[in-house]
């Protein structure tokens, strides 16, 4: 019993685990140009984030060192490969005839995300008032993209299209340390009314619409734009402070 037990308790670390190395995958991957299979593997990293805090509730086996092996898994995951992805997006820069000399030198703001994200998880793991919705934009929606830029491709990026999207990182990466209220994706079951779901309603709606219209992968990305758009709108930092 007390085998069953102990291996029950590593079931979420095997997930969170399995999310690390996707992301140490991911990493490989964009080091060597292969941005969309990089995108791809964020993606399954991402996706078993989600499982490992769900398997730890469900068995009963939640721990102190689960919660910070979580946040080390992020780091890597949805930090240093999106890191590197914008790294690689903006390759576009170097040697760019007719370009300024310090054009090349805005392709290291990419390094910036990775910083950004373990100083986001970091603050995440000491922060309580986040149970029930987010305190700036999470590493993981972040993440997200930049990986609908690589699924896109970037054979076609110009240097002028590539200094504005490593200057939207900076952005985002600030939007991760902020303490902007971000609304949560969750429905109240209990009462799906127009009138206590309009956020996440209006937030589907948008997504429809951007997936209908453009019917690209960059809809990712700017379905992501959209929810940091909304909640901008929407969210107030009084009420979220009320909920704490």
């Amino acid at each position: 019993m007390k085998l069953l037990e102990n291996i029950k308790r590593q079931i979420p670390n095997l997930i969170t685990l399995g999310n690390l190395l996707c992301g140490v995958v991911a990493c490989y991957m964009a080091a060597q140009g292969f941005l969309p299979a990089a995108a791809v593997w964020i993606c399954l990293g991402i996706f078993l984030d989600f499982f490992d805090g769900l398997a730890a509730r469900l068995l009963g086996v939640a721990s102190p060192i689960g919660k910070e092996l979580d946040s080390l898994a992020d780091v890597v995951t949805s930090g240093v490969a999106p890191g590197l992805i914008l790294f690689r997006t903006g390759d576009v820069l170097s040697g760019c005839n007719g370009c300024p000399d310090y054009l090349e030198a805005v392709g290291y703001l990419a390094l910036l995300t990775p910083a950004f994200a373990a100083y986001r998880l970091a603050k995440f793991n000491l922060d309580t008032r986040q149970s029930h919705s987010f305190l700036g934009l999470p590493a993981p929606a972040n993440a997200l993209i930049w990986v609908g830029i690589a699924l896109q491709g970037t054979d076609t990026l110009t240097p002028a299209g590539a200094a504005i999207i490593l200057c939207v990182s900076v952005a985002t990466g600030i939007l991760m340390v902020t303490e902007l209220p971000m609304f949560s994706l969750k429905f109240n079951f209990k009462d799906l009314s127009w009138k206590t779901n309009a956020v996440q309603y209006i937030f589907l709606i948008g997504c429809a619409l951007i997936i209908g219209f453009t019917r690209q992968w960059y809809a990712i990305s700017l379905i992501i734009l959209w929810y940091i758009l909304l909640s901008l709108i929407t969210q107030r930092k009084p009420a979220v402070n009320e909920q704490s």
